[in-house]
């Protein structure tokens, strides 16, 4: 829609806070609280997987052995990207975004039931309502994560300058929400079991839905279902072939595409090896005298970080750094230094490969005395983030301009399967661990994301000379870098 032909829906038109329409905030509750059942699940899955079957048959984990459970884990990330993709279909031509958003709501308000239900029971039925609960939260997910940002652009006009600063609420929301969720939904499951941690995630999902709700009068003609006309003919540009630049502008997208399963491949073993080398080899003892430790005794009972706590890590860090790169790379381009995509890309996988060596290191000190200190997860999650926020804001703005505008949205849709691949890349890598121990496993993940970037960075010359010249002419705003990252926060 052309900025001439676009109209303010009545929800931007009313009541505002602090200058922005209340839907914004509406929206953001529920993000949060989405995000918030989202991550708290994901903090506690794997270790759930792998957690042995009480005696009664009721209760406890699944008693998986952890290469079958990484390989599950990474089948569940790859499914829920993939569910985006007829998630956007389902707005785009039946529902509208908003009544998709309410779709998905209601789905993981269910799915997280379902995985509370396991709880209650033994043997083929807790295996099953385990499964299906983690199939509905793919769904529910699938409708309302690609819907819900683009209701937020909707309250603004293309060109309105508070546009930008309704992204960066949003984004915070999903951060606070991702902090929140891996030290609640953690501290819950470890105290009370895996069933309560699955129940208070779904709660908090309850709570968005209610916010959404309650929150409709103010989001009136944001996101509504708009069926299009069908057009009867072809246009000529539909029809025509592919031109010679187009075609080499296609080619560094495939390869954009191995970066970002490189990526994605080694970053989210946070959620699957990471989180159960931090249950298992990671010394969370702290002193019971100190504010943590009293902290800790009061809400767990003893003074261990619960594992899971350590997914609330990359959401702190984005909070802290995620201004300051943006920042960096701003003034970096003020310098006239290189400040391409794809030397954002290769230098956010070099830097978080570099991550993993903090892997390596905490699997000599276990090797030598038993334990790993609880620095080294911190240290790796630092250099994680720093190359998430590299590579991320930057990975959809580029897909976005190189593709031919008849393949558009078909890219796109394979740019969020890849992204799932990647899911599926690290669920199987992870699954080695036994295998070829950790030390080696984390020391071929390192080499794995050095070794893309620098690949990148070697042949970032002939690279962007195939895009011709897309990356330098009317480089995205702030606003389209950050709507894109929200597009691919997890």
């Amino acid at each position: 829609m052309s900025d001439q032909t676009f109209k303010l829906p009545e929800a931007a038109r009313g009541k505002t806070v602090f200058g922005h329409p209340v839907g914004l905030f509406v929206l953001f509750f529920t993000e949060m609280w989405e995000r918030f059942s989202f991550y708290g699940m994901r903090a506690i899955l794997i270790l759930f997987l792998v957690d042995t079957v009480s005696d009664t048959g009721i209760g406890g984990g699944l008693g998986i052995d952890k290469s079958t459970a990484q390989i599950i884990y990474g089948t569940y990330g790859f499914i829920v990207y993939l569910m985006s993709i007829p998630g956007g279909i389902l707005a785009d031509k039946y529902l509208g975004q908003k009544k998709s958003v309410l779709l998905g709501g209601v789905l993981l308000v269910i799915g997280p039931a379902l995985l509370t239900a396991q709880g209650l029971f033994g043997g083929t039925m807790k295996e099953i309502l385990f499964f299906l609960g983690l199939f509905v939260v793919t769904l529910g997910v699938g409708a309302l994560k690609p819907n819900i940002s683009t209701m937020v652009g909707g309250l603004y006009h293309p060109k309105d300058g508070k546009r930008d600063m309704a992204f960066t609420i949003f984004y915070i929301g999903i951060n606070v929400g991702a902090f929140l969720a891996g030290i609640v939904v953690a501290s819950v499951a470890k105290k009370h079991g895996w069933h309560f941690g699955f129940g208070i995630a779904g709660v908090g999902m309850f709570l968005g839905l209610i916010v959404y709700l309650l929150g409709q009068k103010y989001l009136k003609g944001v996101g509504e279902f708009e069926a299009k006309a069908k057009s009867t003919t072809k246009t000529a540009v539909q029809d025509a072939p592919l031109t010679a630049v187009e075609k080499d502008r296609m080619k560094v997208l495939l390869i954009s595409f191995l970066i970002v399963v490189v990526f994605w491949g080694a970053f989210e073993q946070a959620g699957g090896l990471l989180n159960l080398y931090a249950d298992e080899k990671v010394d969370r003892m702290v002193d019971a005298s100190s504010i943590i430790g009293k902290l800790l005794i009061f809400f767990n009972g003893d003074a261990v970080v619960p594992a899971g706590w350590f997914q609330s890590v990359n959401a702190f860090y984005i909070m802290i750094f995620g201004t300051i790169v943006a920042g960096f790379w701003a003034k970096w381009a003020k310098w006239g230094k290189e400040n391409s995509s794809l030397f954002k890309m290769g230098i956010g996988t070099i830097i978080m490969g570099f991550g993993f060596m903090f892997m390596v290191w905490a699997a000599q000190q276990y090797a030598s005395v038993g334990y790993s200190s609880m620095s080294w997860l911190f240290g790796a999650y630092f250099f994680h983030t720093i190359g998430e926020l590299c590579l991320s804001p930057v990975a959809l703005s580029f897909i976005t301009r190189l593709s031919p505008a008849k393949y558009g949205s078909r890219m796109m849709g394979i740019y969020f399967a890849v992204t799932g691949l990647g899911n599926m890349v690290a669920g199987v890598m992870g699954s080695f661990s036994e295998k070829l121990g950790e030390e080696q496993l984390f020391l071929f993940i390192t080499a794995f994301a050095v070794v893309a970037g620098l690949l990148v960075l070697l042949f970032l010359k002939k690279l962007k000379k195939l895009t011709h010249g897309a990356e330098d002419n009317n480089p995205p705003s702030a606003t389209e870098q950050l709507e894109d990252e929200l597009d691919i926060q997890q």
